[in-house]
């Protein structure tokens, strides 16, 4: 994806989603050493999994961010999305935190993984309010809708994942296949958005919604 968007001169143009394709490049390759070196039930891969998922997970956020001052850009609202977004991430952070406090001793740990869990919900929230504010603005930018909705349907993936886990723990045999699967979701999506559609591609509105008369 990061070659994609270096080839077709993009790669500042959309700075956060590269940086966070970046690195969570990178982090796939120490997680693999790590999984190769101490085995998939170590505590040493567990740590380091939801350590850096939780890592990963606010890189995707401020990705998103990314994609609303995008969307935005002629309103002149950077500075306040900025803030929001910061505010909105400090209180999932709280609310995680309380959730974990109240119901568990291993307190670091947990909150790991409910902040994780927590983000990709608020994250699945903001990609459709997104989609709606595309909408409602006629954005009519390609590439820019097709990067929405595959940030839309990877959320909507994993947050779906995070709550079966939580419904059905019995299918633990199921759900290491079905993170890295989901995973090839985004980098394909917008391999292809940079690969395949032009910045100045645009959608006629009407392709968008349909609009009652």
């Amino acid at each position: 994806m990061v070659v994609c968007a270096i080839s077709k001169g993009s790669f500042r143009r959309y700075l956060a989603l590269n940086v966070y394709m970046l690195a969570a490049s990178f982090v796939n390759i120490v997680r693999f050493k790590v999984l190769f070196t101490f085995g998939f039930a170590s505590p040493e891969y567990g740590y380091l999994y939801y350590y850096s998922d939780l890592l990963l997970t606010i890189g995707l956020y401020c990705a998103l961010m990314s994609l609303y001052s995008h969307v935005f850009e002629e309103m002149s609202a950077e500075k306040y999305l900025r803030l929001g977004a910061l505010l909105l991430l400090l209180g999932t952070a709280a609310f995680s935190f309380a959730i974990v406090l109240q119901y568990s001793n291993r307190i670091m740990s947990r909150f790991v993984v409910e902040a994780s869990q927590n983000l990709y919900f608020v994250g699945l929230v903001l990609t459709y309010v997104l989609w709606g504010a595309v909408l409602k603005l006629r954005e009519t930018r390609t590439r820019l809708i097709q990067m929405i909705l595959a940030l839309g349907l990877y959320f909507s993936v994993f947050a779906a994942s995070y709550a079966l886990r939580n419904l059905y723990p019995s299918l633990h045999n199921v759900w290491p296949y079905i993170t890295p699967i989901s995973g090839c979701l985004l980098p394909l999506a917008w391999s292809y958005a940079f690969l395949r559609i032009p910045e100045d591609a645009r959608l006629t509105p009407s392709r968008l919604a349909v609009v009652p008369r």
